[in-house]
């Protein structure tokens, strides 16, 4: 079943559960698929798209409830929080540090980078591999320090 269908699907579920944070959270990304997929000009909705939006909608919602944090507003922060765990249902398991940084050290191997210069070349290849799993920001600090050994 795509992920535009099973979000579908599980809104309605949410409804009959009363689970409003699962609902609006939901909700949200519903909307966000039905302007990508509507979007003049845009290419076919695929599963891909859909990823690529999940990805962007929970890694908002981590900074937004982090603001939240910083600003003593705790109650605000765990409805962010919240929401985003729901968007991160959907999303392929995140890697671990530990994984991350092997898969950052086999794709400096494959590309043959030795020096920070290269570090775009390495960032090119794996933002691609690791897209969904693995945050761009987390993947650039680890080629940076692995590049600058």
């Amino acid at each position: 079943m795509a992920l535009f269908e099973q979000v579908s699907k599980d809104i309605v579920a949410a409804m009959k559960a009363h689970d409003k944070v699962r609902l609006e959270a939901l909700r949200n990304v519903k909307k966000y698929f039905l302007e990508a997929k509507t979007a003049p000009g845009a290419p076919e909705f695929t599963d891909a798209e859909a990823m690529k939006i999940l990805a962007k909608l929970s890694k908002q919602g981590r900074d937004t409830a982090a603001l939240y944090r910083e600003q003593n507003r705790a109650d605000l922060a765990e409805w962010e929080e919240g929401q985003a765990a729901v968007i991160e249902e959907y999303l392929p398991k995140q890697l671990s540090a530990e994984e991350l940084e092997r898969e950052v050290r086999a794709i400096i191997a494959e590309v043959g980078a030795v020096s920070p210069k290269e570090m775009g070349k390495v960032m090119g290849v794996a933002s691609k591999r690791l897209a969904g799993r693995a945050d761009g920001r987390a993947i650039a600090d680890i080629t940076k320090r692995l590049l600058a050994q």
